[in-house]
């Protein structure tokens, strides 16, 4: 097995901890209960997709709306670690208040979930700015899909002991038993991060850090266009990785309206987190091999492949095959884009740097779920929603051939 130091182990098991949340409540248990309950309201699972997607792009939104200013004001020496423990905080907390939505309070739930979600994602603008303090650029593909490899695993285990709780609970207890469980699975493996993993690279403190924070973006705004690499992967990444997260929000709604049996759901879901794990850990080892670059292409081909199946999908057996290439892209591509970002940016402005990359991410994600509620509004066909995402991978593609060649990290980028 690959070595890594002490503060990559807990760098990576941040990655561990928060996929609980990520598995149970994102993709397996909250949009199962949503068309549940919106259900006993007599809301259509269609229509309760469409509302999943929304609130998606809600909390995406207020997510990217934060992401450059406390990114920027994180590089500034003891603040990256206070603002990723505060939301982190927000994040567990809105999680654990999940469990306490009465049973038919559908927009309730949505509202909680837009909460938590904007602490999930916003803690990781700092935990993706910590992997420049943790390991160097020579490691980084690797320690990088190590963090996604492990974190597939870590969200395959509590969902597996989900699975096997639930059937020894009524349809509500299991839910609340899954928001608790993932809150403090969450909670639990974060400790490493906070014993061992520090601030290396910071600017030094000002006295006005907010105003002088928001004076540097403005002023990486202007100038960004000036760094090539940086600009044509940031606009490149904004489209590919829509689809991606897209995909990932939406799977369960997906699987449902086509009719996939919701015991069968958790099956395929877990087999993804299965899949996932090995082939994170690969895409590193492929990235050091044939360069990083060429290894995001063959993931953007792979999607625009089962994105094509996925139109044509009516089945439940067809639906696994989707997720095998699902599970076996996914955290590859998100692995090696944060560490291709790592790799152009200087240390010191990292946070600055992941505030954008995260942005753009962010801003990217409300386009997608909106994307897919309004054309299976439309169309009243998942398969044609689901189709209609692969325009974002012809257009990260497209833009992704625009970053210059040349690196002067690492030659085979």
């Amino acid at each position: 097995m690959q070595k890594y130091t002490k503060q990559e182990w807990s760098w990576i098991f941040y990655d561990w901890a928060n996929s609980a949340y990520g598995i149970i409540v994102v993709t397996a248990v909250l949009p199962i209960w949503l068309t549940t309950i919106a259900g006993q309201a007599g809301i259509s699972a269609t229509h309760a997709a469409a509302y999943w997607g929304y609130a998606n792009s809600i909390a995406t939104l207020l997510g990217a709306v934060l992401s450059p200013i406390l990114g920027a004001l994180a590089d500034y020496k003891g603040f990256k670690s206070k603002l990723f423990y505060g939301f982190t905080i927000i994040g567990i907390l809105g999680t654990l208040a999940l469990a306490i939505v009465p049973d038919a309070n559908w927009q309730l739930l949505l509202a909680i979930f837009v909460l938590s979600f904007v602490g999930y994602s916003s803690a990781n603008v700092f935990y993706d700015g910590f992997i420049t303090d943790v390991t160097d650029s020579s490691r980084m593909d690797r320690v990088s899909s190590a963090g996604y490899g492990f974190g597939y695993l870590g969200g395959l285990l509590p969902f597996a002991i989900f699975i096997g709780v639930r059937n020894f609970m009524s349809p509500h207890a299991s839910v609340v038993f899954a928001f608790i469980f993932a809150a403090i699975w969450w909670a639990g493996f974060t400790v490493p991060f906070v014993k061992n993993v520090e601030q290396k690279y910071a600017l030094a403190v000002v006295k006005h850090p907010v105003k002088e924070s928001l004076k540097r973006l403005w002023a990486t705004v202007k100038e960004l266009p000036k760094h090539p690499r940086v600009f044509w992967f940031l606009l490149s990444y904004f489209f590919y990785i829509d689809g991606v997260n897209t995909i990932f929000t939406m799977a369960s709604s997906f699987a449902l309206a086509i009719g996939v049996p919701s015991g069968q759901l958790i099956i395929v879901l877990l087999f993804v987190q299965l899949v996932a794990f090995p082939f994170s850990l690969m895409f590193g080892w492929l990235a050091d091999i044939f360069g990083n670059r060429k290894v995001l292409v063959f993931g953007m081909f792979i999607y625009l492949g089962l994105l094509s199946f996925a139109f044509f999908v009516t089945t439940p057996w067809e639906f696994w095959i989707v997720a095998f290439f699902v599970g076996m892209a996914q955290g590859g591509m998100q692995a090696l884009s944060r560490s291709y970002l790592g790799q152009l940016v200087p240390k010191e402005r990292s946070n600055e740097f992941f505030g954008f990359f995260n942005i753009f991410g962010k801003f990217s994600a409300i386009i997608g779920p909106a994307l897919y509620g309004i054309v299976v509004q439309i169309s009243g066909r998942s398969q044609t929603a689901a189709g209609s995402l692969i325009v974002l991978f012809i257009i990260g593609l497209i833009l992704f051939m625009f970053i210059p060649k040349d690196n002067p990290t690492k030659a085979t980028v």
